[in-house]
């Protein structure tokens, strides 16, 4: 059975999907170690992600009941050396984002890749808060779904302009993900070694 998702009738828009796997997710997430803190690896994988398909931005998502946590990310100037000083002007993407932001929330409940090439397209994601607080226009993701054949958490580029993604890039961030999964895979072994 289809988790059954929230609504709000005010806005007639359908908001993030109820998780009902999101206890045994963090289970599994903690005898990964992984959903708590950055990993090196996982900001190489989304730079890689990131230089694959020519966006802006990439994550490595894991989400819980309450947050989303990028333990893998990529950000404009993530390669050069942060200088201190002013403020930048464009907005910066941090490690933790509400579980009602964003898409991945809708990915890991669906377990399949979601493709926006314009979110403003879609009546129920563009009221999405990312939209507004960060000019997300389009987004591609996919579930990194584990041997034990949980959702654990998503892949996912975003750009603040509209994007062709086509059936290329679906193609592409699925086939991320799967590269994802053996990689995280090989983690838990070395751990269990």
């Amino acid at each position: 059975m289809s988790p059954t998702p929230s609504y709000d009738p005010t806005s007639h828009l359908l908001l993030t999907p109820e998780d009902r796997e999101a206890p045994a997710r963090v289970t599994r997430l903690r005898e990964l170690g992984i959903g708590e803190a950055p990993v090196p690896e996982f900001d190489e994988f989304a730079r890689r992600l990131a230089q694959i398909t020519g966006a802006p931005y990439a994550m490595v998502n894991f989400i819980d009941e309450h947050r989303q946590y990028f333990a893998g990310l990529y950000a404009p100037g993530s390669d050069r050396t942060v200088e201190l000083g002013p403020a930048q002007p464009a907005p910066e993407v941090g490690r933790v984002m509400a579980r009602d932001h964003g898409y991945c929330p809708h990915v890991i409940v669906r377990r399949k890749a979601l493709v926006l090439e314009d979110v403003c397209d879609y009546p129920r994601f563009a009221g999405n808060p990312v939209v507004d607080e960060i000019g997300i226009r389009s987004y591609l993701g996919a579930p990194l779904i584990d041997r034990t054949g949980m959702a654990i958490g998503t892949v996912c580029v975003v750009d603040q302009e509209p994007r062709p993604w086509g059936r290329q890039g679906l193609e592409t961030i699925k086939g991320m993900a799967a590269e994802l999964v053996d990689q995280i895979h090989r983690m838990e072994q070395r751990q269990g070694a």
